[in-house]
């Protein structure tokens, strides 16, 4: 027995070495090239004002799988870019010290509020590293404008509006339009604030879904415009009373601060080069001369930009040399780093929370819970299973953004976490929603992260049946049944929902809400019978849940990472990268 039971164990000690020996090697590679690729630069002089990145569209936070042989064959647009691409980028550039900063493009910015202030952070994170960052963008909205008010400098285009309008909620209920087709929705709630289907059983708001909407709706307010104030260096009542005043003229934004200069696109170059040129002046004055660096030749036919550094002009005044991505990487020094030996791994759970597989289909539908991405648990378990059995994985980053879904799925979910968070650190990172089945998942984490303006919570359980008895007779539907079992049309019975079904509806959520409250109480260390408060179905923005101790702070993706770096003690010094894995 203990022969068999050693030979495992030194098979498995020896893939370890081996994969660390491959690592070391790689690694003493990896610094030799970028000490190379550096002096072949630097001897070149090679040196550039700002990189140009275009932000637009949904920004995931992980890059999409490679795709296959035959998808790269097919003319399918290239993937969006991802928070993790963005990061990666920027951390490169904020290494290199032949690089002043960055010109972000914004256009189109098609993603929630927490992803929102993961760019701002991303930005925040460069400024920190003494890069300058500077935002050019046709739109003023509320969206695009919270992300550039994280830069040193914003510039418009003449024709651009301020559009700041401030937050507006809606919500929509269809009882008395149900009733004329004769449809009638039987909703079962943990209580009032549990508010998913009042869209179907509601004639109009109810008190406690107006109060619900009214707190959700001023703390964002509070947090996105002490944020844009703090970024134009304005009290918060100054900022909101410009909002009130909005829509307003670009000159008039010019006026009250909020931009810093209008000028189109085409113009940049030699915008950013007056800065650069005034700097020089004084520069000079002090002995200290400067070179204003010329624009390179080369063009990027596949980008979505026009080359703003490379466009032809008899124009002589001075242009600040801007390259585009793609151009700019190889002209960047590098600081080799050191991986770390063993491995953060990620998994992220996205989309409605179901059983089975996840799916993804190609066309998302907006409606809640309908279409779009679906979290199976079956995928969910055998990922988090494989994780578990990874000896060089130190901690694990669990991604969460979900409204929630299936209550048996979640509770599947949870307990895969509840296991992995007893052998290793399981840092639980929140997108723009974890709520409901989203929450009961992240319960477990070790440490739970989110943006402010994330929405959390929802802590409660909601079951609906629709009657179409009504529908039918309108349309002269007869219908017949026979069934055996008392309740066996519990589920599928097109009639209204009986007392006793109402009664075996109500008793099974309270059931699965009392179990949903003791995982709170055990994964959050909060006394069972003080919940109901902070539960009962009721929708937090993250600040407001650290409130409630149901987070345990904020940050993005990489903040998740570092604690998780932290919590396995894998060195996270300058020296070292943490090696990351998406499983």
């Amino acid at each position: 027995m203990s022969k068999n039971n050693d030979q495992p164990n030194f098979f498995t000690e020896l893939k370890d070495e081996l994969r660390q020996l491959w690592r070391t090697t790689q690694d003493e590679w990896h610094h030799l090239w970028a000490d190379g690729r550096n002096k072949i630069r630097q001897l070149q002089d090679a040196k550039l004002d700002y990189v140009i990145i275009p932000l637009g569209g949904p920004m995931p936070e992980r890059n999409e799988p490679p795709r296959s042989f035959i998808e790269r064959q097919l003319p399918l647009p290239p993937p969006p870019m991802s928070l993790e691409r963005l990061n990666g980028r920027l951390q490169k550039i904020a290494d290199a010290d032949n690089v002043k900063g960055v010109l972000f493009i914004l256009r189109g910015l098609a993603c929630g509020r927490a992803t929102l202030q993961n760019i701002r952070q991303a930005i925040l994170r460069l400024r920190e590293a003494g890069k300058e960052v500077v935002v050019y963008t046709p739109y003023l909205d509320t969206r695009h404008y919270f992300v550039a008010c994280a830069a040193g400098r914003i510039i418009a285009p003449p024709s651009a509006h301020f559009d700041v309008l401030g937050l507006r909620m809606e919500a929509m209920f269809l009882k008395d339009a149900l009733k004329q087709i004769g449809v009638q929705a039987d909703v079962v709630q943990i209580s009032p604030y549990k508010t998913a289907g009042n869209m179907f059983s509601e004639a109009g708001i109810t008190r406690e879904q107006r109060e619900q909407m009214t707190w959700l709706l001023d703390d964002m307010f509070d947090t996105l415009t002490a944020a844009m104030a703090d970024g134009r260096q304005q009290t918060q009542a100054e900022f909101q009373a410009l909002i009130d005043d909005a829509p307003l003229t670009i000159q008039e934004t010019l006026d009250a601060g909020l931009i810093d200069d209008i000028a189109y696109e085409d113009e940049l170059a030699y915008l950013l080069a007056e800065a650069k040129t005034a700097e020089s002046a004084e520069g000079a004055e002090n002995g200290e001369g400067e070179t204003v660096e010329g624009v390179g030749d080369e063009e990027d036919d596949e980008s979505p930009l026009d080359d703003l550094a490379n466009r032809p002009t008899e124009d002589k005044r001075p242009k600040a040399s801007l390259k585009e991505w793609r151009d700019a990487q190889g002209m960047l020094l590098e600081i080799p780093r050191r991986h770390t030996k063993k491995f953060v791994g990620v998994i992220s759970l996205e989309g409605a929370i179901t059983m089975g597989a996840s799916q993804k289909p190609p066309v998302d539908l907006p409606i809640p819970l309908v279409g779009g991405a679906t979290a199976g648990e079956a995928t969910l378990l055998s990922l988090l299973r494989r994780a578990e059995g990874m000896s060089n994985m130190a901690a694990l980053v669990f991604h969460v953004d979900s409204p929630g879904g299936s209550a048996l799925a979640s509770d599947l979910i949870g307990r895969e976490i509840e296991r992995l968070s007893q052998k290793m650190p399981v840092v639980v990172y929140m997108g723009n929603v974890a709520a409901s089945g989203g929450y009961y998942v992240s319960a477990y984490g070790r440490t739970i992260m989110c943006q402010p303006v994330t929405i959390t919570g929802s802590i409660g359980v909601i079951m609906m049946r629709l009657s179409t008895q009504g529908l039918y007779q309108k349309l002269r539907i007869n219908q017949a049944s026979v069934q055996r079992g008392e309740h066996a049309g519990l589920y599928s019975d097109p009639a209204p929902m009986s007392d006793e079904e109402r009664e075996i509806f109500r008793k099974g959520i309270d059931d699965v809400y009392g179990k949903f409250k003791q995982v709170v109480a055990d994964g959050r260390d909060l006394p069972y019978d003080k919940l109901d408060p902070i539960c009962e179905g009721r929708v937090w923005t993250g600040r407001q849940a650290l409130e409630r101790q149901l987070v345990d702070g904020y940050g993005d993706f990489v903040d998740a990472i570092r604690k998780a770096a932290e919590l396995a003690e894998l060195p996270a010094d300058d020296a070292h990268e943490i090696s990351v894995v998406n499983l």
